[in-house]
């Protein structure tokens, strides 16, 4: 990804943690049914190599992101989970690879904005089920 400096001169930009990976699903989530590699890149811009595309899939896939299924000589992919399920992928991992759990999560509460505790809490009352009517 190239981006112009202040001088208008183009220089590369590294791309953030997981900002490709979230490219690449979010184009198969647009796409109309299962999609090939070459169809990602192609909504990607074409700026990225066939090979890097596979290899941001078959990531996707370990991760549980994606799905694929092999068709003729290649295989087709579809999206299992979308943007936000990818994310919460991410923060599982980080949580799992932590020894202490209790003090991660709540570092991590501790941290919201009252607005996102509320929400936390709201959800988890609907996934307790102490938000049915």
């Amino acid at each position: 990804m190239t981006v112009q400096n202040k001088g208008g001169a183009e220089h590369s930009r590294r791309r953030g943690q997981g900002e490709l990976e979230t490219q690449v699903l979010a184009a198969l989530c647009r796409a109309p049914g299962p999609a090939t590699a070459g169809w990602v890149q192609e909504q990607l811009g074409g700026n990225l190599a066939y090979t890097t595309v596979m290899t941001i899939l078959t990531r996707l896939q370990v991760k549980g992101a994606v799905a694929r299924e092999r068709v003729g000589r290649s295989f087709e992919w579809t999206p299992v989970a979308d943007e936000s399920g990818l994310a919460a992928l991410r923060m599982r991992k980080v949580l799992d690879g932590e020894r202490d759990r209790q003090a991660v999560l709540a570092s991590f509460v501790t941290a919201l904005s009252p607005r996102d505790e509320q929400l936390l809490r709201d959800l988890l009352a609907q996934a307790s089920g102490d938000g049915e009517d």
